[in-house]
């Protein structure tokens, strides 16, 4: 890896020591570029040439070989929100049906599920214990009335990252489904829907895949298309879609299915390009660059006497690690490095946040570990 260059493809470097990519992230200069593209030729040209939405099924393509699906199990949505909405509206619920989650979740893996409520289905939700959500403790709560384990990949507070393998094969053994919100993990930790029995996924390209906000993918394994009701219907989800002036109610036999109206062209088209980079790169070799400045980081910061709250444990880290401490002010540590720094980071829950990605380098750790008050 080059990595000058690739720090060249990120202006926010030449302002910011940027370890913040579990908020909203920084974009590459290929992902500008992609979006400049698109908004010339819909100035010049508009939709003449008919070609923009054919150029999306690349984009399609790229996501499906970044979690090893195919790409008609592929579909765009505009955030996290949507794709998890799109399975808890989709499913039939029966009354005392529950849902397996945890009480740490990011409100967008809660809200929809907790909507169901009202007509009988009970959320399960398994504590954090010490920054984890063991899978044993998951798997325990799947019972006969189960119908779905909804969970991130990777905790947005503590930076936990679930087994998602074991997970996926207590979900199967059980007849129960998996649904996975991925956006603290797609991009950084490498994800394989088949590999881990996922069922759908959902996950917005603003943190980890270093993408415009508001475009994201919907993973839906396709032996449950016909089980997954399009909750949202429009004109583009329908088999003729272009066929205007004749109406034919028949949805698409592919992820397209749950597509109402016009895409987000720029997103999607930003989405591409920085997809395209990730994968250019290769996600082991960008989950490996960035454990090593993980490692630094919670070294460093162990060395001034937080106390580290993320997982460490083999198979448990990410990109995240959240540390605290009882004598600080967090959120006046968050200020004072922005400040006298140009180093960002986040508070959440009562931790301090940190998430580097590959573009970053252990000189910037060591920054951020320097300018940090000693406990």
């Amino acid at each position: 890896m080059d990595i000058d260059a690739l720090r060249r493809e990120f202006p926010i470097t030449r302002q910011y020591n940027f370890l913040d990519h579990a908020a909203v992230a920084p974009i590459p200069e290929r992902c500008v570029a992609a979006v400049r593209r698109y908004l010339d030729e819909i100035a010049t040209t508009c939709h003449v040439q008919g070609q923009l939405y054919r150029d999306t099924e690349l984009v399609r393509a790229s996501a499906a070989k970044l979690i090893h699906a195919d790409p008609d199990e592929i579909t765009f949505v505009k955030n996290t929100s949507e794709g998890i909405s799109f399975v808890a509206n989709g499913l039939h619920f029966s009354n005392n049906d529950n849902i397996v989650t945890t009480s740490v979740e990011f409100p967008a893996n809660i809200y929809p599920w907790m909507a169901l409520q009202a007509h009988g289905v009970r959320l399960k939700m398994i504590p954090e214990d010490n920054g984890r959500i063991p899978v044993e403790r998951l798997c325990e709560a799947i019972d006969s009335r189960t119908r779905i384990v909804a969970i991130s990949a990777v905790q947005y507070a503590s930076g936990f990252r679930v087994d998602l393998a074991e997970l996926g094969r207590v979900c199967q053994q059980k007849g129960v489904l998996l649904a996975v919100d991925a956006i603290q993990a797609l991009g950084c930790v490498p994800l394989d829907v088949r590999a881990l029995n996922i069922d759908f996924l959902s996950a917005d390209g603003h943190k980890w895949l270093l993408a415009p906000e508001g475009a994201g993918i919907f993973f839906c394994r396709r032996e449950l298309l016909g089980h997954l009701r399009p909750s949202t219907i429009g004109w583009r989800c329908m088999k003729n879609a272009t066929d205007f002036g004749r109406y034919q109610f028949e949805f698409r036999d592919d992820a397209r299915r749950y597509d109402s109206g016009a895409y987000n062209l720029a997103g999607i088209f930003g989405l591409g390009a920085s997809i395209d980079l990730l994968l250019e790169l290769g996600i082991d070799i960008v989950w490996a660059k960035v454990r090593e400045l993980t490692d630094r980081l919670v070294e460093g910061v162990r060395s001034k006497g937080y106390r580290v709250v993320s997982s460490r444990r083999p198979g448990e880290s990410s990109g995240i690690v959240a540390f605290t401490s009882d004598r600080h002010d967090l959120e006046r540590i968050r200020a004072h490095l922005q400040a006298e720094y140009r180093t960002i980071v986040s508070v959440r829950e009562g931790r301090l946040r940190v998430s580097p990605h590959v573009y970053n380098t252990p000189e910037e750790i060591d920054q951020l570990i320097r300018a940090l008050p000693p406990h």
